[in-house]
């Protein structure tokens, strides 16, 4: 049983699966395509939303493989005026804040921000998850193994499945014993992890269900795809779409993209598949 999300007074069940539109107010996010500031921000999310996206990511410090880390003044200086032009014309539409500093979450908590996505399940800055306590927002958490700096440097496990389930299964003890109940967990496709890691990650993404909180897949334009197809993350949209397809049937709840409306599609298509297997059950 996977808890439905809160978020604006509306609760999100985990029964269809939903989008997570990324909006990265950011000079150096890997994906251009994603890249927003101030107004520019709110056509986009517009956009996210007629296209189909339940919530809308925006994030101010990139966490691309090698990014250097920005404090948090500088972040909140990007974050802040995207986050208000998005209000603006969406008051109603929950918005993520992508961030592991308890400052920048706190003051897009008080901007109208509903929830914060921390890459790094609260080891970056231990004051975040005391704040999502305090405040009582649902909470993104995910595997990274390193920082965004480092996480590519020969990264190692010895059997990434089990590593990847035990560290968020022990992030997901420790919140709840905090008062956090409203989490969404991320296995962190791209962030400390070899090509073969992420497709195996993957595979197994059916054991990450056993966490019991709402799953969030974000493979969208990333390098395990473009690397594997010899492409580049501009050409890495059908290669995104397939592994939406294989996410989905393997049972993730959210997908966090760049591209909404595709992403929607393969939703939809889902759905449909679902439908008719149901339906040959029956006979």
């Amino acid at each position: 049983m996977v808890d439905p999300l809160l978020l604006r007074g509306h609760s999100l069940s985990a029964d269809v699966p939903r989008i997570m539109g990324i909006l990265n107010a950011t000079p150096d996010s890997f994906h251009a395509g994603s890249r927003v500031s101030g107004a520019s921000a709110a056509d986009q999310a517009l956009r996210m939303v007629s296209e189909g996206a339940s919530l809308l990511d925006l994030g101010g410090q990139s966490s691309r493989p090698g990014a250097e880390r920005i404090g948090p003044t500088a972040e909140w200086q990007r974050v802040q005026p995207a986050l208000e032009s998005i209000r603006e014309v969406l008051p109603e539409v929950p918005v993520s804040v992508d961030t592991f500093h308890a400052e920048v979450a706190r003051r897009a908590l008080d901007a109208g921000a509903d929830m914060i996505n921390d890459i790094s399940a609260g080891t970056l800055d231990p004051d975040l998850p005391l704040l999502v306590a305090e405040r009582q927002v649902p909470y993104a958490i995910m595997h990274m193994q390193g920082t965004p700096a480092t996480m590519q440097d020969r990264p190692r496990y010895g059997d990434v499945v089990q590593d990847v389930l035990s560290h968020l299964t022990q992030r997901r003890d420790r919140f709840r014993a905090m008062g956090i109940h409203h989490l969404m967990v991320d296995p962190g496709f791209g962030f400390g992890k070899r090509l073969e890691h992420n497709y195996h990650l993957l595979a197994h993404l059916p054991e990450m269900l056993t966490l019991g909180c709402p799953l969030l897949v974000g493979v969208s334009r990333k390098s395990m795809i473009h690397k594997a197809l010899g492409c580049t993350a501009n050409e890495a949209l059908n290669g995104t779409t397939a592994l939406h397809a294989w996410a989905l049937d393997r049972g993730a709840h959210w997908l966090r993209v760049h591209d909404v409306a595709p992403a929607m599609e393969c939703i939809r298509l889902h759905q449909y598949l679902r439908g008719a297997a149901s339906a040959c059950d029956d006979d």
